[in-house]
């Protein structure tokens, strides 16, 4: 599947359909009521522009967007609104998160409005990590806002064409916005609840923490649509590959909101090569969230294993006869990719 108007040069927008908010093709392909596949790109320690384009490149052709990740677990890497300006003007699809950690109101809404203008169509509005779990710790918060008040702020920017402090804009960022939702932190019942505060903030699409426990994730889904939830916002679920049994001890303990059920890591530990059952796990997960109801696709978190996404992807059949577009430069067959 292809829309008819999609653009064949690299970096040009799309032109924005009635009863859209910007020219992004995330936005396009979840209104189009097409199951969506997102994935975030590994920020790298440098400042070389080709380390960028070819982890990017390892999702061509398998996803619908691409997250830039905003100094995930408040350590430092190359900045999200960096990645997206190099990676906008080879034609991606970007998610610019940003995380109120380390910006106050007047930088944020700066970058909201250079990413608009390099053509960035998603922001996804996060609180952030407290400085304590990274590599800087000394290091001092802003926490000016929260991702409830960062969302109110950019929609206001978009739909009232005014900055917070009420001073006109000349012309409006064209975004759509989206939040994180994490349905097994506790309380779980107030988390139903969270979703519906998010969605009233502005947020119009979510990208669940990660997502191992489907049953207790078909509960949250229940009490999202009990609510009328997933009739007003796009719900993308969290997956991803676990390495090993290890490693997944290791994040339940020390990643919080994070629920990795004993039955997944037991599987883990019991298989002769754990990286291999990740993957299997993780393709099986997909294709239990495409049958949820209200679950409109699935956001792909595959930490140091971003190699392994086009093969999930393709084994998990969630596209159908479905191939995202990629960049002409970088394109390349499934077979080819997967033999990468």
């Amino acid at each position: 599947m292809r829309f008819a108007d999609e653009p064949s040069t690299p970096g040009e927008n799309l032109p924005i359909l009635p009863g859209h908010d910007s020219p992004g093709r995330l936005e396009r392909v979840l209104r189009a009521g097409v199951f969506a596949v997102t994935a975030e790109i590994a920020p790298p320690d440098s400042a070389d522009p080709h380390e960028v384009f070819a982890r990017a490149a390892m999702f061509d052709g398998y996803v619908d967007a691409i997250n830039a990740t905003d100094g995930s677990g408040a350590h430092c890497h190359m900045s999200s609104v960096g990645m997206c300006s190099l990676l906008t003007r080879q034609g991606y699809a970007m998610v610019m998160q940003v995380s109120c950690r380390d910006r106050n109101r007047i930088a944020i809404q700066g970058d909201v409005l250079g990413a608009s203008a390099m053509g960035v169509s998603n922001i996804l509005c996060l609180t952030g990590d407290g400085v304590q779990c990274g590599d800087h710790p000394e290091a001092k918060p802003v926490f000016d806002l929260d991702c409830m008040s960062a969302l109110n702020m950019i929609r206001g920017m978009r739909d009232d064409s005014q900055f917070l402090s009420g001073r006109k804009l000349a012309s409006p960022p064209q975004v759509f916005l989206g939040g994180a939702a994490n349905p097994f932190a506790p309380p779980r019942d107030y988390r139903p609840l969270r979703l519906a505060k998010k969605i009233e903030a502005g947020a119009q699409f979510v990208q669940t923490q990660y997502c191992f426990d489907v049953e207790l994730f078909k509960k949250y889904m229940a009490a999202v649509r009990e609510a009328g939830s997933h009739e007003r916002v796009f719900i993308l679920a969290g997956v991803g590959p676990l390495a090993s049994a290890k490693s997944a001890e290791w994040i339940r303990a020390n990643v919080a909101g994070v629920h990795i059920p004993d039955a997944v890591i037991a599987r883990l530990r019991g298989a002769k090569e754990q990286a291999k059952e990740g993957v299997q796990i993780c393709v099986e997960l997909m294709q239990q969230m495409q049958e949820i109801a209200g679950v409109h696709g699935v956001h792909v978190m595959a930490f140091r294993q971003e190699h392994r996404v086009a093969e999930i992807v393709e084994r998990s059949g969630v596209l159908g006869e479905r191939t995202p577009w990629a960049p002409p430069k970088y394109q390349q067959t499934r077979l080819e990719q997967i033999a990468d």
